[in-house]
């Protein structure tokens, strides 16, 4: 009987491990995809600009193929930016549910120092969790005045693509720029975040 009730103790550990280590693979999982995700965010803000810089630019000749390139590097960065706001609603919500998960199963061990360690081994895990999620919220909080400037300037030029048209946004383009340098600098330190998670949750980390 005490054979079996052993037994049975060990299987349920064996259980729990196993829910565990598959959480722990869907949580590096997704946050390798975040890092790839915001690695192309920072490519894309990259060459927003370099459309809108070379449309500002222009001061004769056609501009409309110059024009069109900007516009449809807008609906890229917006999109981009609702991918970074999906993210942080992952993060804050389907997220959660890994730590949960490892919680409730560290509850359940028994030995009180291997019950501590891991304790402290999930708090770590989970502080660089909120780093993460507290770069990409300020990023995505940091996206709104960027992308008001360039749809101001996409409206404005829509109906005059002309060389006095994008003079008449320059001061607007001189604001991109300068609130562009505000994401891309978030968007990068979220990146560094990512890269350390990913190393922490990687099954290599010491």
């Amino acid at each position: 009987m005490k054979k079996q009730n052993l037994f049975m103790i060990g299987l349920a550990t064996l259980l729990a491990s196993a829910t565990q280590a598959y959480s722990q693979e869907q949580l590096a999982k997704s946050i390798q995809e975040a890092r790839a995700e915001t690695a192309r965010t920072s490519l894309q803000l990259s060459t927003t600009l370099g459309a809108l810089n070379g449309l500002a630019q222009k001061t004769e000749g056609d501009l409309r193929p110059a024009y069109n390139t900007f516009a449809a590097e807008v609906t890229n960065t917006v999109a981009a930016a609702a991918t970074t706001a999906a993210r942080v609603q992952w993060m804050d919500g389907e997220g959660q549910q890994y730590f949960k998960n490892w919680q409730d199963t560290i509850t359940s061990i028994a030995n009180e120092s291997l019950r501590k360690k891991s304790q402290k081994r999930l708090e770590t895990v989970r502080s660089e969790f909120d780093d993460v999620k507290k770069e990409l919220k300020e990023a995505s909080a940091k996206f709104k005045p960027f992308l008001s400037d360039l749809s101001d300037i996409q409206k404005t030029l829509a109906s005059d693509v002309t060389a006095a048209g994008v003079k008449s946004v320059r001061s607007t383009v001189k604001s991109a720029n300068w609130n562009y340098k505000s994401v891309d600098r978030v968007i990068n330190s979220a990146i560094k975040e990512l890269e350390k998670m990913a190393k922490a949750l990687s099954p290599e980390a010491k």
